[in-house]
């Protein structure tokens, strides 16, 4: 037998899972860029602990060893609301990590795909983790500087592994990088754009309310779901999934980082910014507990940097500027807090209003991630 064969297996008892978390400490080693994930978000992405998300959805994950040593990582989703909202049969792959070998890339895909076929799926989309809702795609270009919060990283090399085993690329992802000093010269066509949204439609602005802070979740769930269906792989998330990540998101949201719109008092549409918590949580090795959690809350005055991670608008207002108005309450408020750089992730490629307005306002795309689809020849 050769002992460096490449064996794949299901993770099936604790001690598995406790592997397959700890094997992206082992991989990122001496990487400056690589940010560790916060650890019990991740035992729930993967179902290692209950989440709602898998109310409708299935996973199995599995662990390559070579002599022994584990060498590489990776998860089988379905994800059910994904194939009835666009009435296919697809599975995800995700949480993929890998040494520089194609073999072993090859049996972790064969793995996964075995997996899937014994469930009538052969088309297969990814990375996700676990869903577009979530963690999503994989960085190609812009390895020079870490990730904010809640994007993904890889190793540079896992692009060609992918595709060297038959997957191609489906669609790009955008991060686009804005300095704050920039807004003061900010194109008047976008400043005039928006005072004439708020003239016609006589919209108000506010922060998202802590007080009220379920009733603003709800209208963040309308306003998500009824906005993006039009997207490229968009699949709406249950009144559960965003609960849960409210729940882990609520002491880590700064109202001053997020805006609702509302016209006639009904909310329809909103900004949604967090802080790039990512220095702290890199410095906490990923650990809220039991102080983890209270560093990140006393240093957060120290962050310069926010993630703008969802600017959305109901359709019947879309292409009238209200995104530009939610915008326009944020700039003193990032302001006065000290916040020097705002990332604008994801953007999809094909979005080319949101990729055209980013730019004319003076943000350069500095990242790009991409998902791969397979389907068998």
């Amino acid at each position: 037998m050769n002992p460096n064969a490449v064996t794949v297996s299901p993770v099936q008892t604790k001690a598995d899972q406790k592997a397959f978390i700890k094997f992206a400490w082992t991989h990122y080693r001496g990487d400056p860029n690589w940010v560790p994930p916060i650890r019990i978000s991740q035992r729930e992405l993967l179902n290692y602990r209950p989440h709602p998300f898998y109310d409708q959805a299935e996973i199995q994950t599995f662990l390559a060893r070579k002599n022994g040593v584990i060498v590489g990582r990776i998860a089988a989703i379905v994800d059910r609301a994904h194939n009835e909202f666009h009435d296919e049969q697809r599975g995800m792959f995700g949480f993929f990590e890998c040494i520089d070998d194609q073999v072993t890339a090859n049996a972790l895909f064969e793995s996964a795909r075995k997996w899937f076929a014994e469930r009538g799926i052969t088309k297969l989309r990814g990375p996700a983790n676990p869903s577009q809702n979530y963690e999503w795609g994989l960085l190609v270009d812009g390895f020079d500087q870490p990730p904010t919060f809640m994007m993904t990283y890889n190793k540079p090399y896992y692009a060609k592994l992918i595709t060297e085993y038959g997957f191609y690329k489906a669609q790009d992802l955008y991060a686009f990088l804005g300095m704050v000093k920039d807004l003061e010269t900010l194109d008047p066509k976008l400043a005039f754009i928006a005072d004439e949204a708020e003239r016609r439609f006589n919209v108000t602005v506010r922060p998202i309310s802590k007080e009220n802070f379920d009733q603003d979740v709800n209208s963040f769930l309308e306003i998500y779901n009824r906005s993006l269906p039009g997207q490229w792989g968009f699949t709406p998330m249950s009144e559960g999934e965003l609960r849960e990540s409210a729940k882990g998101l609520k002491m880590l949201i700064t109202p001053e980082m997020t805006t609702m719109a509302e016209i006639d008092g009904n909310p329809v549409a909103t900004v949604f910014g967090l802080l790039d918590y990512n220095p702290i949580i890199k410095k906490i090795d990923g650990k809220l507990f039991p102080f983890g959690f209270l560093r990140i809350l006393l240093g957060r005055k120290k962050i310069t940097k926010v993630r703008l991670i969802s600017t959305n608008v109901v359709p019947e207002y879309q292409r009238w500027g209200l995104g530009i108005v939610l915008m326009k309450r944020l700039v003193p408020e990032v302001k006065k807090w000290g916040i020097t750089e705002a990332e604008f992730s994801w953007v999809l490629e094909s979005n080319k209003l949101s990729r055209g307005t980013l730019e004319r306002g003076g943000a350069k795309l500095y990242k790009t991630y991409r998902i791969f689809d397979y389907e068998p020849s």
